[in-house]
């Protein structure tokens, strides 16, 4: 049913699509006819705007994983670099934060480590929504930021890295065994602003498996065995992203790019200063608006990589067959 919904959601948004499409091209006419240059310039707007969205829709065909169509968790780590990295880290949460709620997705915080004066550690975030999984996949990898310093007193240029890693939620139907010996479980109390359980009672969980060395962790809710279950879905979850990983020489890249989040590593470089520009140094695509970016303007940045990923595959599909 699921799956049938989001085919009867893709079909008929491609249908609003074609009857806008003629419905405003009609509107150009009538209005040219009468001389109304307001009418034809707000038409012509509205043209532009479907145009985009045509192009958006072209792109989420592209979204044919197999667990494209799932939530996902983003998780994003502060390199080194003390206080300007996790700033950065904060930064990039803000980043991806917007892009979601630009997309209609909902965000959840699953956990989070604050930095010592400013920014973030790490975090966890739950985004939900209809190819979550498939629209930040390729979002995976270190980012690199350069700019000048606001911690600095001296206003010197500085390089901070983070890395972000994206995995989908896995549902029911997909089954995953964990054996409870492989699994090392630790408590410890929550951080942040909450209720008067938080910072008095151990109900945060962190759980490693020892075979993988992955490391969940949730602090969403003041009850531990609530953040049990949910860290138990991570892991599953997690564990489900590996097996993709292994399945897709692509993405086996990005796990590559992961290990050392630093110089040679990143996917996408954002400068501030000496001059204003983002680069991804996968597909070769410009945006000379940093705030723009920041502020989620991302689409551009993932369509390319997605298109990139997915010709990737298909040529190494085609290798395999010869």
């Amino acid at each position: 049913m699921r799956e049938r919904t989001l085919l009867a959601n893709q079909v008929e948004g491609v249908q609003k699509l074609e009857g806008e499409v003629a419905d405003t091209v009609e509107l150009v006419a009538m209005a040219e006819e009468e001389g109304d240059a307001d009418l034809v310039a707000e038409a012509m707007a509205t043209l532009r705007r479907l145009a985009e969205e045509a192009k958006r829709r072209e792109t989420e065909s592209l979204l044919s994983g197999e667990a494209d169509a799932n939530d996902c968790y983003l998780e994003i780590n502060a390199g080194a670099g003390g206080t300007e990295a996790q700033d950065w880290a904060e930064m990039i949460l803000r980043m991806y934060s917007r892009w979601s709620e630009a997309h209609g997705y909902k965000i959840t915080i699953m956990e989070s480590s604050e930095g010592e004066q400013a920014g973030l550690k790490s975090v966890t975030m739950q985004v939900s929504g209809p190819n979550a999984y498939g629209w930040l996949k390729t979002e995976a990898g270190v980012h690199r930021l350069v700019r000048i310093s606001p911690f600095d007193a001296a206003a010197r240029r500085q390089t901070s890295f983070a890395s972000v890693w994206v995995y989908p939620v896995v549902d029911d139907t997909i089954e995953i065994e964990i054996n409870e010996a492989d699994l090392k479980v630790d408590t410890f109390r929550a951080s942040g602003a909450g209720g008067q359980h938080v910072n008095k009672t151990e109900s945060a969980i962190r759980i490693t498996h020892i075979p993988t060395g992955i490391i969940v962790a949730c602090q969403t809710d003041r009850s531990q065995h609530r953040n049990r279950a949910t860290a138990m879905g991570m892991l599953k979850a997690r564990m489900y992203e590996a097996e993709l990983q292994r399945r897709e020489a692509a993405a086996a890249q990005t796990e590559a790019a992961k290990t050392d989040i630093g110089w040679g590593h990143q996917i996408r470089s954002y400068v501030l200063a000496p001059y204003q520009m983002v680069k991804d140094l996968r597909t070769g695509v410009e945006k000379g608006n940093p705030d723009a970016v920041l502020d989620g303007a991302l689409d551009d940045f993932m369509a390319a990589s997605l298109a990139a990923r997915v010709g990737a595959t298909r040529s190494e599909a085609s290798a395999s067959a010869q």
